[in-house]
């Protein structure tokens, strides 16, 4: 497990090695950021239960945290270093899937039309790689823009969207904001083809969902998501130079709220209070997946790790089709949601490397096989 030792990070190397486990229990010492607010309503509780694990676990290797909530109780809970389960944790890309989940309880209501164009919510990005692109498309990450998500390369698009965002140190050619970025992306293939993972798809969407809501994210998320589903604790969000969320990758949440957050997704859009937060359609399309996710996903430049799986919604499916979806961040953030077993895993981690092929495949092994364990008790 992480020792989460004391860092003076800042924003030129809070990534590095020896600075990421403190930094992402830190990120308000780094960045400014926004409050995803809890609500007045009752928390939802978690029961701890004893059960038989069979020596099943969680890799421990920089690993701050890890959960397993089933039937609604906890059954494994373990923290590392200074984690503790009132420490909010930097989620990165399993945000995305918490921007996911407003675009769909917006959709629900009528006021997101996941058929119209981004450009029609979004006028300021027409002329821009994102013409002729659909709120699907941006969903299910089949836009058409030039983006390269490689983390270790200086001169990638992703590299640049950490300095608009002011995630990494800026430079005179730096864009002035989030906004700023997406108009100058562009298109290099057809839209709705191939799954291509980019986060700045994710940023689209969460203006996208502004735009739809008639609000800031943050406001949008307390009030759709996180007021909702018995969360225990505040989240908060990074925001950039003018107040934008870091929509793809700057949610930061406790183990249990993110417990919480996953029970909703296996029971169906309920949340643990028993509240109707999502429609149940569009949670099961996230695990049955559209008529050609599976053929998209295959079809992609490479597989993440997933080989026969899917993308949708901003979730993943380790087989399209089945039961299992995942929220997936870099540097080791995991939440698995098996809803055949009302089965949720949570891991929060600090790995040194943004993505590490051995040790992926291994925390999704050691959740699929606690799930097995755990639905014959």
């Amino acid at each position: 497990m992480s020792s989460t030792p004391a860092s003076p990070a800042h924003p030129g190397n809070w990534q590095d090695p020896e600075h990421v486990a403190w930094s992402f229990q830190h990120i308000p010492d780094l960045f400014p950021v926004a409050t995803i607010g809890r609500g007045t309503g009752p928390v939802a509780p978690l029961a701890r239960e004893d059960r038989d694990l069979g020596g099943l676990s969680v890799p421990s290797d920089d690993t701050d945290a890890w959960l397993v909530l089933h039937r609604g109780a906890v059954v494994a809970e373990e923290y590392a270093g200074t984690m503790t389960p009132d420490t909010r944790h930097l989620l990165m890309s399993v945000s995305k899937s918490v921007v996911g989940l407003v675009a769909g309880i917006l959709a629900g209501s009528g006021r997101l039309d996941e058929r119209a164009l981004v450009t029609s919510y979004l006028p300021d990005l027409a002329g821009s790689g994102w013409d002729g692109a659909t709120v699907r498309d941006l969903l299910d990450m089949r836009v058409g823009i030039h983006f390269s998500e490689d983390y270790l390369e200086p001169t990638s698009q992703v590299r640049r969207l950490d300095e608009a965002v002011g995630w990494a140190e800026r430079g005179p050619r730096s864009p002035a904001n989030l906004r700023a970025f997406l108009a100058e992306l562009r298109g290099d293939r057809p839209h709705a083809g191939p799954f291509a993972y980019s986060s700045a798809i994710t940023d689209a969407l969460g203006l996208v969902c502004e735009a739809a809501g008639g609000a800031p994210f943050p406001d949008l998320a307390s009030d759709l998501l996180w007021s909702r589903i018995g969360a225990e604790h505040d989240a908060i969000v990074s925001v950039d130079p003018v107040g934008t969320s870091m929509f793809d990758g700057g949610v930061c949440a406790t183990a249990r709220d993110l417990a919480r957050f996953g029970a909703l997704v296996a029971r169906g859009g309920r949340s643990l209070t028993g509240e109707r937060v999502v429609a149940e359609e569009w949670i099961d399309d996230l695990f049955r997946g559209g008529g050609d996710s599976a053929a998209a996903f295959a079809a992609a430049d490479h597989d993440h790790g997933l080989p026969g799986g899917s993308y949708r919604g901003q979730f993943w499916s380790p087989a399209a089709g089945g039961d299992v979806v995942l929220c997936l961040g870099i540097h080791g953030q995991m939440v698995y949601v098996d809803r055949a077993r009302d089965f949720v895993g949570v891991k929060l981690g600090s790995w040194p490397v943004p993505v590490d092929e051995e040790r992926g495949p291994a925390d999704l092994a050691a959740f699929g096989a606690l799930a097995e364990r755990l639905a014959g008790s």
